[in-house]
């Protein structure tokens, strides 16, 4: 099996890439659902403080790539298939602990956008989790850059840039992911 991780910061375009895998009958399991789900568990409202919150005490209490442990199980539930991604990646254990578990064959796409760009997109987005504040999303920002992301964008496979038209970008993910 292929695994595709896609990452990126926040509002980077990573949902659209995502979008296009789906559009190309490719599997996805979205990382942030093992949050969210905890978070609900929790009892607690789903915004962007609480999953935030959840997401960094998680790790901070049962390691780095928790999310990761409980995404595969539900990974390897799904029906067999050559091509898997995974959405939302942040951190090098979370890596290392899909390829000791599915295999070496993985690849990390990175979405790159502009901090202007993405804080752009932040504001039109509308997400259940996200916020509006351009201050509460440079926090975030620097929650998953405390998390590793920067080192999982820096060391990714590939990279595509997300500063163009809708149309451009949505190209070039199909185009890596048929050359994948």
């Amino acid at each position: 099996m292929k695994i595709i991780a896609f990452t990126g910061m926040p509002f980077s375009g990573k949902s659209e890439a995502v979008q296009i895998a789906k559009e190309l009958n490719i599997q996805v399991f979205r990382m942030g659902d093992a949050v969210w789900d905890e978070v609900k568990n929790r009892g607690l409202e789903l915004n962007d403080k609480n999953v935030g919150m959840i997401a960094d005490k998680m790790r901070k209490d049962h390691g780095m790539d928790v999310w990761a442990r409980r995404a595969l199980d539900k990974i390897k539930l799904l029906n067999k298939t050559d091509v898997v991604v995974i959405d939302g990646v942040r951190n090098v254990e979370e890596i290392d602990r899909f390829k000791k578990e599915l295999g070496k064959d993985f690849v990390v796409i990175a979405i790159d956008a502009s901090d202007e760009k993405r804080y752009e997109r932040a504001k039109s987005r509308g997400r259940k989790d996200d916020s509006k504040d351009i201050n509460k999303i440079k926090e975030r920002d620097k929650r998953e850059l405390r998390w590793g992301l920067d080192v999982v964008i820096a060391s990714a496979d590939i990279v595509i840039s997300n500063e163009g038209s809708i149309n451009k970008f949505k190209n070039k993910v199909r185009k890596a992911l048929n050359e994948i």
